[in-house]
């Protein structure tokens, strides 16, 4: 596994195993900006989650309102959280594992934004917040409708093995620049 970033067509490698040992660079944008490691085809790459082993990725459910009627719930006084753990997420481009008919045949699957966090950050003020973004990805969360339903928490549906693929792209943006550039792992 490598970080690389995307220039044109081609990946090239920023010298970090993956993204999130990117982001332990204190200066990881120009870093990988700068970078200019090996060159790979981008028809060859296999890509893993955008950041392999997060810390912790914490989800907002019931955050459309679309969906909210859909479920016949009133929209929540406050976020309703959930979390996805590391082995839960997988590749923009692997194969997802289904539950076998026994467990489940209620799959449904919701096209996501994920906000990448790429400095420590706790009751930070909302500009420091907004610093503390490294980048957005695509998330698809894959839920086991049947098993969620069973109780009111959502994690039991949320963190099958294997069932949440994240990216293939982290995209950036400089602060202060409209300039944007992918990065991947």
């Amino acid at each position: 596994m490598r970080c690389v970033r995307i220039d044109g067509d081609a990946a090239v490698e920023t010298g970090h195993p993956d993204v999130g040992a990117l982001l332990r660079d204190p200066v990881w944008r120009s870093t990988a900006a700068e970078a200019d490691g090996p060159r790979h085809p981008l028809a060859h790459l296999d890509y893993a989650p955008v950041v392999p082993h997060p810390e912790k990725v914490i989800c907002v459910g019931l955050n459309y309102l679309d969906h909210i009627a859909e479920t016949g719930r009133t929209p929540p006084e406050y976020p309703t959280l959930f979390p996805k753990f590391a082995r839960s997420l997988t590749g923009a481009n692997d194969d997802i594992p289904m539950p076998h008919d026994d467990e489940s045949t209620a799959i449904d699957w919701e096209a996501e934004l994920g906000v990448v966090i790429g400095s420590t950050v706790c009751r930070a003020s909302g500009d420091a917040a907004a610093a503390a973004i490294a980048g957005w990805t695509v998330v698809n969360d894959i839920s086991v409708r049947d098993v969620q339903y069973h109780t009111t928490q959502f994690m039991p549906g949320k963190a099958w093995e294997a069932s949440t693929p994240v990216g293939p792209h982290l995209v950036v943006a400089e602060a202060g620049d409209e300039a944007h550039f992918p990065i991947e792992c």
